[in-house]
């Protein structure tokens, strides 16, 4: 049987807003490493709640670009965001040491103005898709 959409589309946002409220969690602990990812992580959710929602075929991938220009295909209204693709630098050198030459990801992500930024970005996200689907 499958799901209702509306109520799948509100439990992919519902997880995509508990991910920003740890991202910023861990951005005030200095944890902008894992800030940086849950900020890609819940933007990716919450493009992915909007999509369900107008009843496209899910996706099988995790990158917000992607996911940005299919919702831009939907509606023109993601165009305004479309910067947010520059989450999915932080997809994989945020959580492996090979992804960053001679570092690793809990030392190299150290300022906090870019978790601060991709908490923005995020947040534009989910605000949108919540405008979208409720």
């Amino acid at each position: 049987m499958r799901p209702d959409i509306k109520e799948e589309s509100l439990r992919w946002l519902a997880q995509a807003e508990e991910e920003i409220k740890d991202a910023e969690f861990l951005m005030n602990a200095e944890r902008y490493y894992l800030s940086l990812f849950l900020c890609q992580q819940s933007a990716e959710k919450a493009l992915k709640a909007y999509i369900y929602f107008k009843e496209e075929e899910h996706l099988y991938t995790h990158s917000v670009s992607d996911l940005l220009k299919f919702a831009s295909e939907i509606d023109k209204d993601f165009d305004s965001i479309k910067n947010a693709k520059r989450l999915d630098d932080y997809y994989i050198p945020t959580r492996y040491p090979n992804g960053l030459p001679g570092d690793i990801p809990a030392e190299y992500y150290d300022d906090p103005e870019e978790a601060k930024r991709a908490l923005i970005l995020s947040k534009n996200i989910i605000e949108l898709v919540k405008s979208k689907i409720q």
